[in-house]
């Protein structure tokens, strides 16, 4: 049985605000137009769009669809039908494509070397590798083109309405096509599904063949809490970027395509988040050790025991988001004794519009020892199987 308890909120709010961080306040509240052909800002955790523009016209990827390349492997890595520890060689194919033959992104691959799937990925993600993509593609598959069906069935499993691939390097193709919400549903995908693969898109370098390659994301080298994910470029497409950043719990992706120079990309890119991070004020919801609420204990020398926090619990929230948000404690009872004090029972969620922006596990206060008298178990248990706790 789940139990939810509704808190006041909005007296939170408006006890508890802190200073957003400088950098998102110098635009303030004011109105934002995106100067990108087409471009797309969302929740991290909700999903929630704060901004878009041409948000579902099918355009040129280019590298940022290899985001797709990476989520496929990923997720068969997950399911485990294969090992970060496999090895793939690197064929002819795969060199003069996308080598440092092709004259295009690189891993710096050598022909004929085999490279562990975990490096591969590394070397699509951090170097936007052609040679890594393809590789990958080819390992799994034999043939690039059977492993581009995987990448097309994958979008229609995660819901992406407006893409096509042709092929997993994102090379120029007229049939390759990503809208900029398609390209932030997938981003949030790989958020939500593979934290700890994530962590590889913040990394700022990857050394392959002895040459050290620096991230390809502009984003990493000075924007505060910049994570990922990919850039891309085509002669038709112009210039894009997938950017996450995070702060105060809250993390932004950020999508924009069509923009005409590196340097405009870089500048148009920051230029969103601040807008999107000043629209937020961090607010403080629970200090570490708040009681929260309570779970019924069967079986034990006290009936109830205290939930608290673990630690502070602070989220980001906008002027509007923090009119309608609700705090929600559950867990999952009822709580059998023996209890310990520092068990995990339940979680503080924190809903915008139905949707969860943020969470946090709650703990038990103390202990709770069983009772020793069989009667008063007995009639725990009648109440258990009557009421279901």
């Amino acid at each position: 049985m789940r139990f939810a308890v509704r808190f006041a909120f909005l007296l939170l709010v408006s006890l508890m605000t802190v200073a957003a961080p400088a950098a998102a306040q110098a635009l303030g509240d004011e109105t934002y137009v995106s100067t990108a052909r087409a471009a797309i800002l969302m929740d991290a955790k909700s999903g929630r769009i704060f901004y878009e523009k041409d948000a579902d016209t099918p355009l040129a990827p280019g590298s940022m669809s290899k985001l797709m390349t990476q989520a496929v492997v990923m997720d068969l890595v997950k399911s485990n039908a294969l090992s970060p520890d496999t090895m793939f060689t690197v064929s002819t194919n795969a060199w003069k494509k996308g080598g440092a033959a092709s004259k295009g992104t690189t891993m710096y691959a050598k022909a004929k070397s085999e490279i562990s799937v975990l490096n591969l990925l590394r070397g699509s993600i951090i170097a936007s590798g052609n040679d890594a993509c393809i590789t990958l593609a080819e390992g799994i598959d034999g043939k690039e083109q059977t492993f581009v069906n995987r990448m097309n069935t994958k979008a229609e499993e995660i819901g992406l309405k407006n893409s096509s691939f042709r092929n997993s390097t994102g090379l120029a193709d007229p049939a390759q096509k990503m809208s900029v919400r398609d390209l932030a549903l997938l981003a949030r995908y790989i958020i939500l599904n593979h934290p700890a693969f994530f962590t590889i898109y913040s990394e700022k370098s990857f050394n392959w063949s002895d040459i050290n390659q620096p991230s390809r994301n502009p984003l990493l080298v000075d924007y505060p809490g910049a994570d990922g994910m990919q850039t891309g470029f085509t002669k038709d497409g112009g210039y894009g970027i997938v950017g996450t950043v995070e702060r105060d719990g809250r993390r932004l992706i950020m999508v924009l395509a069509g923009m005409p120079s590196v340097d405009e990309r870089k500048a148009e890119a920051e230029k969103m988040l601040d807008w999107g991070l000043s629209k937020f004020r961090a607010v403080e919801v629970y200090a570490e050790g708040d009681r929260v609420g309570r779970a019924r204990v069967w079986g034990g020398k006290d009936d109830w025991v205290d939930l608290v926090t673990k630690t502070s619990f602070s989220v980001a929230l906008t002027k509007e988001e923090r009119k309608t948000a609700e705090v929600k404690l559950t867990y999952k009872g009822p709580l059998l004794a023996p209890v310990k004090a520092g068990d995990e029972v339940g979680i503080v969620k924190v809903f915008i519009e139905g949707r969860v922006v943020a969470e946090l596990p709650v703990m038990t206060s103390t202990s709770v020892d069983p009772v020793d008298s069989m009667w008063q178990k007995a009639l725990d248990s009648a109440m258990i199987m009557a009421f279901g706790g």
